[in-house]
């Protein structure tokens, strides 16, 4: 079966009453809980699991993707408007969404993060349609030499997110490779760095991490500069859609930040999170306007929401065609599949090709569903920001509460996403920007273990990363572009001094 001719059917499938019926379901439940800080996509797939089993698996697919790529809908309206990522990988939406909110173009922002959303949602149904086989193929060629040479990749574009000082940047992105070393190393099973303290044996979660630096340690810089209880916003209603010249800068972003997430949703093990902060520093490097980069720039909302989004839906390409689940959530869709008695794998396009491609079909009708959904309730969205500081900050307190102790039913995660938040104040005291960290943080632990994967399998021969072709690309990459970055702070040093020489 063609692709046209399978898309065509997939189409037939999906916009059956009650395939479209579910779809419908799955996407609208989901925005409003992905809201809530905290909860994600796998929580709101586990809370509902259980309807599935009585559904055609069809129709339990479809809405399960629809609750799946729906969460990052709803996960950017926190970011946006309170500084409070909603799901893990709208953490990165954060560093320009909430500076676009403070300037009273909260909508401009929502705005910007559906339709970036919707075009990296379309990128990566075009990629999983047409390519879905050969990235599954190419997927099959990454060994732990190529992970361990795209995530330093990252990690050294990570350390260009910060705005100020490039020695900050890079102590950023160290301070998080170091805070994700905390917990029982997974080789050798000793712990490291616990303090002695049972609950730090799995690790500081990134929920805690991220709520902790950006929503509790925001909220305590509001608190400061609004003592008074005065609202500092100022909403014009009659603004909330984009200027014609940021309609221009969003294509360029939408599309690097599509193909980005589609490449890494398509590599089990990474998913949205990665693939929002590689794209976000790839941008930012790319990117003519890379200076208002971390202070509301609308390019800074578009590039990591198209890329979550391109990657949720290529999430389903090693899934479904190697049935190797890339993260929790799918782990839950592969064992709903085979509760329907459907084994996922390379036979499944063939065996089951209604399913496939009403699934594909579906990401269509889904993602034009949140669009139409979301964008009326920009306005709906963007008056939670004229209810006063008094009554908002408790709110804030409470939910980050609520959705922190609900990772792991325990008072300890709440108490530590406080000390981050005093944490992210201090580093906001000092200039010291969290971004990096939390990229450094997010890709610190997978770069670890592949790292070690790889000696293992080479025993002890570091020349594999240059001798294997993919991951010996990366790496004259990453030196190329940690080469550039010197460079290009010296350059600016020597412009500032010519200008203060000029000036006396």
């Amino acid at each position: 079966m063609d692709i046209i001719a399978g898309f065509s059917h997939g189409l037939m499938v999906a916009l059956q009453p009650e395939n479209l019926l579910y779809c419908f379901i799955g996407v609208t439940l989901v925005t409003f809980i992905g809201v809530l800080p905290g909860i994600g996509s796998m929580a709101a797939i586990a809370m509902i699991l259980p309807l599935t089993f009585y559904l055609d698996p069809t129709s339990a697919l479809v809405m399960i993707a629809g609750v799946y790529y729906g969460a990052e809908y709803g996960g950017s309206i926190a970011s946006i408007l309170m500084n409070i990522p909603g799901t893990p990988s709208s953490s990165i939406t954060c560093i320009d969404g909430y500076p676009m909110a403070r300037q009273g173009r909260a909508g401009v922002a929502l705005f910007a993060s559906a339709i970036a959303s919707f075009g990296g949602g379309m990128i990566g149904m075009v990629v999983m349609a047409v390519l879905a086989p050969v990235l599954a193929q190419l997927a099959l060629n990454f060994g732990p030499t190529e992970y361990f040479a795209v995530i330093l990749l990252g990690l050294v574009a990570a350390s260009a997110v910060s705005n100020g000082s490039p020695v900050k940047g890079v102590a950023m992105v160290v301070a998080g490779l170091m805070l994700g070393t905390i917990g029982v190393d997974i080789t050798t099973g000793a712990e490291r760095f616990t303090m002695g303290i049972p609950e730090l044996r799995d690790g500081v979660s990134l929920v805690i991490v991220a709520m902790g630096l950006f929503g509790v340690g925001e909220l305590i810089v509001s608190i400061k500069a609004n003592a008074s209880g005065a609202h500092q916003n100022r909403i014009d209603y009659a603004q909330f859609y984009p200027t014609r010249a940021e309609w221009k800068a969003m294509v360029a972003p939408i599309l690097r930040g599509g193909g980005i997430g589609s490449f890494f949703g398509a590599l089990p093990g990474t998913g949205q999170t990665v693939a929002s902060a590689v794209a976000y520093a790839v941008e930012k490097k790319l990117s003519p306007a890379r200076a208002r980069f971390g202070q509301g720039a609308v390019e800074g909302v578009a590039v990591p929401e198209s890329a979550n989004n391109s990657a949720t839906q290529t999430a389903f390409i090693p899934t479904l065609t190697l049935g190797v689940p890339g993260s929790a959530s799918m782990a839950l869709v592969i064992g709903a599949l085979m509760i329907h008695g459907i084994v996922p794998g390379p036979r499944l396009l063939v065996d089951h090709s209604d399913l496939f491609w009403g699934l594909v079909a579906s990401f269509l009708i889904g993602n034009i569903l949140l669009l139409i959904l979301n964008i009326p309730l920009i306005g709906l969205w963007v008056r939670l920001l004229q209810i006063p500081y008094k009554y908002m900050y408790p709110t804030i307190i409470v939910l980050i509460c609520v959705g922190v102790y609900s990772i792991n039913n325990n008072v300890f995660d709440v108490w530590l996403t406080l000390a981050f938040g005093w944490a992210g104040y201090l580093m906001r005291l000092f200039r010291f920007e969290p971004a990096p960290l939390l990229i450094g943080f997010v890709l610190g632990p997978m770069m670890e273990e592949q790292l070690r994967r790889a000696m293992l399998l080479s025993r002890g021969d570091a020349g594999v990363f240059l001798t294997r072709p993919i991951s010996g690309v990366l790496i004259v990459l990453t030196v190329v572009l940690l080469v550039w970055s010197i460079l290009s702070a010296l350059r600016a040093k020597r412009r500032v001094r010519a200008a203060m020489r000029s000036a006396e």
